[in-house]
């Protein structure tokens, strides 16, 4: 029997293909794995992707109500005030006023050390001094040509040069006359003198200081009247309507009051800032509002006129055709439409709207800038608290 399986083995092992032949297939297979694989690929369905919704933040419009009142921050100052300066170069020798100095009309408040002046002014008078001189002398010559002139002793000719020798003396005489008074009025810009009765409000340069003319050395208050300056984010916010009134308390008496009416709003907005200067005259400010206090300003909204609005975040407000809107979500379809409002007035974080929207729509509250109308979008409610409402 082993000799039987021996020779069955050869048989097979003879009957096995040639290895050449085998590596020479090798290629082959390789291509039918490969058209195995993309067969197999093409078979299968690319399923789509979907894009994420965009989220955004929505509130429920509430009912209407009144805008109600706003509260700032400001500072008593004067109604009319006055910068104080040098018409001369020169540096300060002496500052007899202080900030919170009054004073009265023709009190001097500061001397310039001048040198220039007081040497133009001592120039001028010997100018003066020179040209009398010379005046008299050719008036005195002319008086002598006169005497001569019947007695045929001089020429016309000589009588005319000392006709014409006088008015020249007594030209240049009115000319150094005319330079004294201007030396003269040099000297008194060097003393800085009240123009009225008044405070000294704010102060700019010390003794010591030099100066150049036109350069501000104090700022006066020439009147009892007093205004309350503070800013706002927007000018809308402040009623321009006639007999508006804004009730002022001070910050650290809440007890001292007083009414004022608006003066004017900055036309610009600062630079730095970006916010507007809004001043208010006070109506018979009591004594203990002083200038420079602290005061809390309580403004009426604008253009209520009492009026119920309804009350949106300023981040809700985009643009229509040049007009103000906001995007309103439609819960039936989880689509945000652009729909135009009016608005009645403004505060430091929200709008009022007088028409456009009703109780129970959805406002986008933010991200309205990137919305397109017409978005399917997925809305979340936000908190009316958070939204400022």
């Amino acid at each position: 029997m082993p000799d039987e399986h021996h020779v069955l083995l050869k048989e097979d092992v003879r009957n096995l293909p040639d290895t050449r032949y085998l590596l020479s297939l090798m290629p082959l297979l390789g291509c039918l794995v490969l058209m195995t694989i993309m067969l197999a690929g093409c078979d299968g369905k690319k399923q789509p992707t979907s894009l994420p919704l965009r989220p955004v933040r929505f509130v429920t419009v509430g009912p209407r109500e009144s805008p109600g009142v706003q509260t700032l921050t400001g500072e008593i100052r004067a109604h009319d005030e006055t910068s104080l300066s040098f018409r001369l170069d020169g540096r300060i020798l002496t500052r007899s006023a202080d900030l919170g100095s009054r004073f009265r009309q023709g009190d001097a408040l500061a001397v310039l050390d001048s040198p220039t002046a007081q040497n133009q002014l001592t120039s001028a008078q010997a100018d003066v001094s020179s040209s009398r001189a010379a005046e008299k002398v050719a008036a005195l010559n002319l008086h002598r040509m006169r005497l001569l002139m019947p007695s045929g002793a001089i020429a016309r000719a000589q009588l005319d040069t000392a006709a014409a020798d006088w008015q020249a003396a007594l030209s240049r005489l009115q000319s150094s006359e005319a330079a004294l008074k201007n030396a003269q009025e040099n000297v008194r810009w060097t003393t800085l003198t009240a123009p009225v009765n008044g405070l000294v409000t704010g102060v700019s340069a010390s003794a010591g200081q030099v100066v150049s003319a036109g350069q501000t050395v104090f700022t006066v208050a020439s009147s009892n009247a007093r205004d309350v300056v503070f800013d706002v984010a927007s000018p809308g916010i402040v009623s321009r309507q006639p007999g508006a009134t804004f009730h002022v308390a001070l910050l650290q008496d809440a007890s001292v009051i007083a009414q004022a009416h608006l003066r004017d709003i900055s036309p610009q907005a600062d630079p730095q800032t970006r916010s507007w200067r809004v001043r208010i005259t006070l109506d018979n400010p009591p004594p203990d509002m002083v200038m420079g206090a602290s005061v809390s300003v309580t403004l009426p909204i604008a253009d209520s006129a009492g009026e119920k609005v309804i009350t949106l975040p300023a981040s809700s407000l985009t643009r229509l055709s040049e007009a103000p809107a906001v995007f309103i979500l439609d819960p039936a379809n989880n689509k945000v439409y652009r729909r135009a409002v009016h608005i009645a007035g403004y505060s430091a974080d929200a709008v009022f709207i007088r028409a456009g929207v009703s109780p129970g729509d959805r406002v986008v509250t933010a991200g309205v800038r990137s919305l397109r109308d017409g978005e399917h979008v997925a809305g979340i409610q936000e908190d009316q608290d958070e939204a400022g409402l």
